[in-house]
């Protein structure tokens, strides 16, 4: 019992560090609607405001895995997380920016497939050596789900290079019908995961248990008590993130960037901040199962969902329907990222190279954003 006396003073202590950040929420809601100021300044408290709240859905997502299981809390956390995304590209919807939204989508995409997974399975794997262990059948299907995906970016890529610039309608025609088969596939495969074989999904034994049983200090309440605090902090975290996006346009010109490298790097880190810490954390416990589900869980929604219901909402709320034409950097990224995930995580097994090597990845293709022309 002893042992855990250093545990509980450390969860204090990141509480009080959570409480000080908290106070960034509301100075950048004075800022804005108080002041009316913008860029910069406002960038930055936004940005701060979102590591307290990250750090809570972090605590609730755990919270929910002891109750639900590492399936569960890793849909509820990327289904929060994706809020904000969500919100963002919405946003940019109604404004007529369909670039800006699709490099956001391949931004989501390749940032949680590349620098979330990276990052989680690099420090995971240098405190937990030789290797960590997390659910092969779970990872087997995000990678078949995500090259499905890929597929339906792909086609309308390569549509276009065939029929030319003068058949708008029928790319706007294929685009709905690969966003309903997308969308359907992807209700269909939660079927798969949470009813008909759930029994697939029970996480890696060990890790599991000890999650079950482990806290970062004292009781926090039950499942319910979790699920409220996770919907709280993710609305929230969708309000700063809003108000980060308006800021990063500024800051963003100042800097000299393209839009694309904003959409694709910028926007897409911003829109999914929560779920990038929360993985984290988890492969630091050792609770590999759920930081995968994180990531490669909130890469499906986004191409399989997220993707879909904007093409969807573009037509009731867009100044012209939304095609799912991505420029052919952008279907690259998403088809590299995919396979060189698919080739990390199939053998259920990961050390701290291999996030090396997602690393690198992303970094490569960050590069290839940031120097495409203004």
């Amino acid at each position: 019992m002893t042992d855990s006396t250093p545990d509980v003073r450390r969860a204090l202590s990141v509480d009080r560090i959570l409480l000080v950040l908290l106070m960034f929420v509301p100075a950048t809601l004075t800022m804005v609607w108080g002041f009316g100021l913008h860029g910069t300044p406002v960038f930055i408290a936004s940005a701060v405001s979102i590591i307290p709240l990250a750090g809570y859905m972090g605590r609730a997502t755990e919270r929910l895995s002891e109750h639900l299981g590492a399936g569960w809390g890793g849909f509820l956390n990327a289904t929060f997380g994706n809020a904000a995304e969500l919100i963002i590209a919405i946003m940019a919807l109604r404004a007529g920016l369909m670039d800006v939204v699709k490099a956001s989508l391949t931004g989501s995409i390749i940032g949680n497939l590349l620098l979330v997974l990276g990052l989680s399975i690099l420090v995971g794997g240098l405190k937990f050596p030789p290797i960590q262990r997390f659910n092969r059948t779970a990872a087997t299907m995000g990678a078949t789900m995500l090259l499905l995906a890929a597929v339906g970016l792909v086609l309308p890529a390569i549509f276009h290079q065939v029929v030319g610039q003068d058949a708008v309608g029928l790319e706007r025609g294929l685009s709905l019908d690969i966003s309903i088969v997308l969308m359907v596939t992807y209700v269909l495969g939660l079927l798969f995961s949470f009813r008909t074989h759930s029994h697939l999904y029970l996480g890696t034994g060990a890790a599991m248990d000890r999650g079950s049983v482990e806290s970062d200090g004292p009781p926090r309440g039950g499942a319910s008590r979790a699920l409220g605090l996770l919907v709280l902090s993710a609305a929230t975290v969708g309000v700063m993130s809003e108000m980060m996006v308006g800021a990063l346009e500024e800051a963003a010109h100042d800097l000299g960037m393209n839009q694309v490298f904003v959409g694709v790097i910028l926007v897409a880190l911003v829109g999914n901040a929560a779920e990038h810490s929360t993985a984290v954390l988890m492969a630091l416990k050792n609770k590999m199962d759920l930081a995968v589900n994180i990531a490669v869980g909130s890469s499906i929604q986004i191409a399989m969902f997220v993707a879909p219901l904007l093409v969807f909402l573009s037509y009731a709320i867009g100044p012209a329907p939304m095609d799912l034409h991505f420029t052919e950097l952008e279907v690259v990224a998403v088809v590299l990222s995919t396979g060189v995930m698919a080739l990390v995580s199939l053998d259920g097994e990961s050390h701290w190279m291999e996030g090396v090597q997602l690393l690198a990845v992303y970094v490569m293709l960050g590069l290839a954003f940031f120097f495409l022309p203004v």
